[in-house]
């Protein structure tokens, strides 16, 4: 902080007249010193006797009457303007003329008590005895120690230096120091540099060629044809000049296809550059100049989602006939560990995405410092749930592929229902299960409303890609306990290489936050300031990761490569850098590390890592846009959501409809706000900047789109209309709504689409609400399949949508409704209308 507010209780009088007061007459001033600027203590010594010099000429202003003039939030827990009290009883002569500290009265020695923090300082002719006061509620006693301490070092580095800046005095004891610096990474070790990711694979595969490597659907290939299929597109790919660390993009469906895809561009040499089928074309195309791509990697159905490029394309589908005549013998490689293995691009501050270039080495050697934590093998059955555009996909592809394990390529549309994902999970004898906590929420909840419970042979389930909030654990823990399977957090980074820490999580954590246990033996974690010091255990600093995970670099990104990865200050071996994460964190006296959120403006969101500001970035270019901000809110469900405040220029401004599609163009659907705020203007801090937490929470109204309001007409629809409105959390949803422009997303379409075998008693794939995402569509799907069960014709629901809006159809028979049909035709035939 430079800002430091801190009170400390004065009477108004002398020590002799102390004696004989009756009553309670101290008051509390509050001083407030800038420490901005790095000043030297002098420097900081003057600042602080003006400031106090000021309050005492003040004093006689009653703290009652300050808190009453400010209005600041009010809270019973704590002092409304300062928490830490600084208490000097400096009396000025011999000791002698001091009053009898027995008659001193006790509120003036333990006004302290009211305080979250008080340091109490007597001056004598010995010297100055310091004591401190504090809340148990909020510090323990080993806590409280090692702040005296800390302020003993920073009292003898002041005498040392008193011109050095106060950043950079010292803070911390010589064996804290250590134990931060030295003992807290004294794990770290290095793995043989010799393999690179497909060599791996090929070795499983010379040794049980005929076991079952990939699944999808009732599609799978085995070691060996898997092997010999990859060999064949990598031979292939050779010549049309794929070699070390050219970079190839991937643009494929979900399907064995891509498993083959990746492989062959590994052996070929290539690093693959995943293009995830959901992103909108402009994004594609930006990520495929950017990269440079002079091959494209995909299958002939894919094609048509891509703006032009310059690529050369190979359909795996289309083109296998020529490919397969390759040779399906291992390729001859010359390429080495330290060569790309893949190009990931995440969300950029800046307004475009960046790539994040990893080489074989660093995926193999996550594997080789897990090992004994894990002990992964031939047995194991994973899933490959997450899109290969997100670097979870890493650890479960080369998880299942380099252990002789079996992966279970998820199709979409399962890992986006609950339910189906679930039963795959017993179907399948899933063993090692990699989750966002998002993610892992939704099967909590199928598995809780599942008519019968499966049978599962889960050993690990391993969560990542965002901050865990263990209490959502309970429900899982409450039915399964904590050791079968056991449940592990692995804060991790893109940058970094998928993972960081590792910490098993048991019943007890229940009540904890969001730890995030140790560093993999080869990573080392620093916490520190912005001054780049370590901060003593307990306290908030940004963690910094060094070792053998990190990345070569951003790709065409050299500034910002710079900014990120600094060198080591505390290695200084030749290539020794830090990640700066951008996340805050804590060590535990328990040799744990606690995750306590962003220093910026990134966000996770089911498991998608966002920048605020690449969305502000291209809102703001719209017209009729003069100011944007967006910010993450948090809905009585718990969930976190988008929203973004503009001040429209001119008035009245674009629709959220007109907004929403701007944005559709660029970014892709989880980036895309669920609310859209007009304001006058924003409101400020004192300092002039943006204060977002005065920013009005989003009203539960239905935002403007381009379709008129509809009301239900039937039963159905006034049934689905009321699931809706409870879980978007909008007050009126028409039945021509589009379920994405209310803010909808895929989590919460399994949630709506759980809802309904309640009130209707049938059950719809999650595919129907990508296919007709309104409620009118949802309603046929619905009616659909009743009909189905009750016998009754199907021919009927066709009629119904050719029906006016406003005819209440609950109550007609097909015969009815074939009547109202045959008017409509002979009226649009006498007027010479459309007769469809």
């Amino acid at each position: 902080e430079d800002d430091i507010l801190v009170g400390t209780p004065t009477a108004g009088r002398q020590w002799p007249e102390v004696e004989q007061l009756v009553g309670f007459f101290v008051n509390n001033l509050v001083l407030r010193t800038d420490v901005s600027g790095q000043p030297g203590y002098r420097e900081l010594l003057k600042r602080v006797r003006e400031v106090t010099l000021e309050a005492y000429a003040h004093q006689d202003l009653p703290f009652e009457v300050l808190v009453e003039e400010l209005q600041p939030k009010r809270d019973l827990s704590y002092n409304p303007l300062f928490q830490v009290a600084f208490n000097l009883m400096n009396f000025p002569d011999s000791t002698e003329k001091l009053p009898d500290l027995d008659m001193v009265p006790m509120h003036l020695l333990s006004v302290e008590a009211q305080f979250d923090l008080a340091f109490n300082i007597t001056e004598d002719s010995h010297g100055l005895d310091v004591s401190l006061n504090y809340n148990t509620d909020l510090f323990e006693d080993a806590t409280i120690s090692r702040m005296a301490g800390h302020f003993q070092t920073l009292l003898e580095g002041i005498v040392a230096d008193p011109d050095m800046p106060i950043s950079r005095l010292p803070l911390l004891t010589d064996k804290e120091r250590h134990h931060l610096l030295v003992e807290r990474n004294a794990g770290t070790r290095d793995y043989p540099k010799d393999q690179c990711i497909h060599q791996l694979f090929e070795a499983q595969a010379e040794q049980r060629p005929d076991a079952v490597a990939v699944v999808f659907d009732d599609e799978q290939l085995t070691y060996g044809e898997l092997n010999s299929r990859a060999n064949q597109l990598a031979h292939y790919l050779r010549k049309l000049g794929v070699g070390p660390d050219v970079l190839i993009g991937l643009y494929m469906e979900r399907s064995l296809e891509l498993v083959v895809g990746i492989l062959g561009i590994l052996k070929a040499g290539g690093a693959y550059v995943p293009l995830d089928p959901v992103y909108p074309p402009d994004r594609l195309a930006f990520m495929l100049e950017d990269a440079h791509t002079t091959i494209l990697v995909t299958q002939q159905r894919m094609i048509k989602g891509l703006r032009e490029h310059r690529a050369v394309v190979t359909c795996l589908d289309r083109d296998w006939e020529i490919i397969r005549q390759e040779s399906s013998e291992n390729l001859k490689s010359d390429i080495a560990p330290d060569n790309l293995a893949y190009v990931i691009y995440t969300s950029g501050s800046t307004g475009r995405p960046k790539g994040t270039l990893i080489n074989h080495y660093n995926v193999v050697r996550l594997f080789q410092a897990t090992e004994h934590w894990f002990h992964f093998d031939n047995t194991d059955v994973w899933t490959l749930f997450h899109s290969s555009a997100f670097d979870f996909s890493v650890w479960e592809l080369w998880g299942a592929l380099i252990h002789g394990g079996r992966l279970v390529v998820v199709p979409y549309l399962t890992s986006r229902s609950p339910e189906a994902f679930y039963d795959l999970l017993s179907s399948e004898r899933v063993t090692v299960l990699n989750q966002t906590p998002s993610a892992f929420r939704q099967l909590i909840h199928a598995e809780q409303t599942s008519a019968e419970t499966k049978e599962l042979a889960l050993r690990w389930i391993i969560f990542g890609g965002e901050a865990l909030e263990l209490q959502n654990l309970k429900p899982w823990i409450d039915r399964h306990g904590d050791c079968c399977p056991q449940l592990v957090n692995m804060y991790g980074i893109t940058e970094t290489t998928v993972h960081v820490t590792y910490r098993p999580v048991t019943k007890a954590d229940l009540t904890s936050g969001s730890v995030i246990g140790i560093p993999i033996p080869d990573l080392r974690v620093y916490i520190l300031d912005q001054n780049l010091q370590p901060v003593p255990i307990g306290m908030p600093g940004e963690m910094h990761v060094g070792g053998a995970g990190l990345a070569r670099e951003y790709l065409n990104c050299p500034e910002l490569t710079s900014e990120k990865f600094i060198p080591d200050p505390f290695n200084s071996g030749a290539g020794n850098r830090l990640y700066r994460s951008g996340d805050l964190a804590r060590f535990l006296t328990n040799q744990d590390i606690e995750y306590l959120g962003r220093i910026d403006d990134q966000v996770k969101i089911r498991g998608f890592r966002i920048e605020l500001g690449e969305i502000e970035s291209v809102l703001v270019q719209h017209s009729g846009v003069r100011e944007i901000r967006v910010i993450t809110h948090e809905d009585t469900n718990g969930e976190q959501r988008l929203v973004a405040y503009y001040v429209p220029s001119p008035k009245p401004g674009p629709s959220v409809s007109e907004l929403r599609t701007f944005l559709k163009d660029v970014l892709p659907d989880y980036m895309i706000p669920s609310s859209f705020v007009p304001l006058e203007f924003f409101p400020l801090t004192p300092n002039g900047k943006v204060d977002r937490k005065a920013l009005p929470e989003p009203e539960e109204t239905r935002p403007e789109l381009e379709s008129r309001f509809i009301a239900p007409r039937t039963d159905v629809e006034g049934k689905l209309a009321e699931i809706w409105t409870n879980v978007l959390k909008v007050e009126r949803v028409g039945i021509r709504d589009d379920f994405f422009d209310l803010g909808g997303h895929s989590l919460l379409a399994t949630r709506i689409l759980s809802q309904i075998p309640d009130s209707f008693q049938v059950k719809l794939p999650l595919s129907s609400i990508f296919e007709t995402p309104t409620i009118e569509g949802l309603a046929l799907a619905v009616t659909h399949k009743l009909n189905n069960q009750s016998g009754k014709s199907i021919d009927t629901l066709e009629k119904i949508e050719k029906l006016p809006p406003d005819v209440n159809i609950d109550e007609l028979s097909d015969e009815d409704i074939d009547v109202a049909l045959k008017a409509l035709l002979s009226e649009s035939r006498e007027s010479g209308g459309d007769n469809e």
